[in-house]
């Protein structure tokens, strides 16, 4: 999967107008790689002693693949359910930022709301927004796809995990890193989008041999309030 296809299918949707259908279409070759690595998730869980039902209730209720990993590799190594959680909730702390954006895009009672800001992913977020506004009809579209190949993925992990053999072994560890910065490609057009970029990723790298699971995701951000300093 090239990551100029990606970019290319999301420019595409943008100038095609919106929709569901369209968000559908535009993530489509993400949720290839969705269901890879929802199957990795799977087999993790499984080797990890979470047997066969808890991994496929977590990814249909939490839908959240870093957060899920961090819990399953915690487990894994012989750590406390309480230490798995807290690596899950700092993992997902980036979410409150992703929410705040979404809010005003999402229509309808507070039920239907809520429902569909369980959709806002990192994938779906950058389908669905464009110089700071997100598209409410390509984030659902964009992410019932994901949450579908996320959730078949990882039935296909903890059921047919012998069958499919050592994730590692189909290079999945390099995939997501690859698809999230050709997301991020297309996000590259303004000087301080640039700017946000670079130092969020020197705060990560920084961080990340230091630092406790979750930290340097969480920290990346202030990436955007150096940003701010920069001229339009």
């Amino acid at each position: 999967m090239e990551a100029g296809s990606i970019i290319t299918d999301a420019g595409v949707v943008r100038q095609a107008g919106s929709g569901i259908g369209a968000g559908a279409r535009a993530v489509a070759p993400i949720g290839v790689a969705v269901l890879a690595f929802g199957a990795s998730f799977g087999i993790l869980a499984r080797d990890a002693g979470m047997g066969v039902a808890a991994p496929i209730v977590m990814s249909f209720t939490t839908f959240a693949g870093s957060a899920q990993f961090a819990v399953a590799s915690v487990l894994g190594s012989g750590g406390a359910v309480a230490a798995g959680v807290a690596a899950a909730v700092m993992l997902n702390l980036r979410y409150l930022a992703v929410g705040v954006s979404v809010a005003p895009a999402l229509r309808g009672s507070t039920v239907r709301r809520l429902a569909e800001a369980q959709l806002a992913v990192d994938e779906s977020w950058a389908i669905a927004q464009e110089d700071g506004r997100v598209d409410r009809d390509l984030l659902v579209g964009a992410g019932i796809v994901l949450a579908l190949c996320w959730c078949a993925g990882t039935v296909a992990g903890v059921l047919g995990g012998s069958a499919l053999g050592d994730p590692a072994d189909y290079g999945l560890d390099a995939m997501f890193p690859a698809l999230f910065l050709a997301l991020l490609a297309g996000q590259l057009g303004a000087r301080r989008t640039r700017a946000a970029a670079l130092a969020g990723g020197a705060i990560a790298l920084a961080l990340t041999p230091l630092a406790p699971p979750g930290i340097p995701i969480v920290a990346a951000a202030a990436g955007a309030l150096i940003a701010l300093r920069v001229r339009p």
